[in-house]
């Protein structure tokens, strides 16, 4: 079983960032991929980037939407993810969700929320005008 403890997020005016955490604890080794879902009001939730373990690196994945504005990162343990965002939005403004996925990813499978398998508890992020 894996925990997923989310921090960061708040409110910040268009064109600031912030930075969310999201550390692990239980079975991490499991947490070979971890990603960022997001979801705005009243809409569904939306893949927003991930970081799978590849050979002496990470391959990093982004939602068009955010790319070039957000980051992800981890430490080199890998219990602990980060989303360094950037130039944010007012169309940013959402629920921010962590999640671990057992095993790789590439391409739509990155960005498939039914194949996570652990969540944190989400945080908000306001962005205004």
């Amino acid at each position: 079983q894996v925990q997923l403890v989310q921090s960061g997020g708040g409110l910040v005016q268009a064109g600031g960032s912030l930075r969310l955490s999201c550390a692990a604890s239980g079975r991490t080794s499991s947490t070979i991929t971890r990603g960022w879902f997001r979801q705005p009001p009243g809409k569904e939730r939306e893949f927003v980037a991930a970081i799978t373990r590849t050979a002496g690196s990470d391959g990093k994945y982004y939602a068009d939407s955010v790319k070039g504005r957000f980051t992800i990162s981890r430490e080199n343990s890998g219990n602990t993810v980060y989303l360094q965002m950037n130039d944010l939005k007012p169309e940013d403004t959402a629920v921010y969700y962590c999640a671990a996925m057992v095993g790789y990813c590439s391409g739509p499978g990155c960005r498939d929320r039914r194949l996570y398998n652990s969540w944190g508890q989400g945080t908000q992020v306001t962005v205004s005008s």
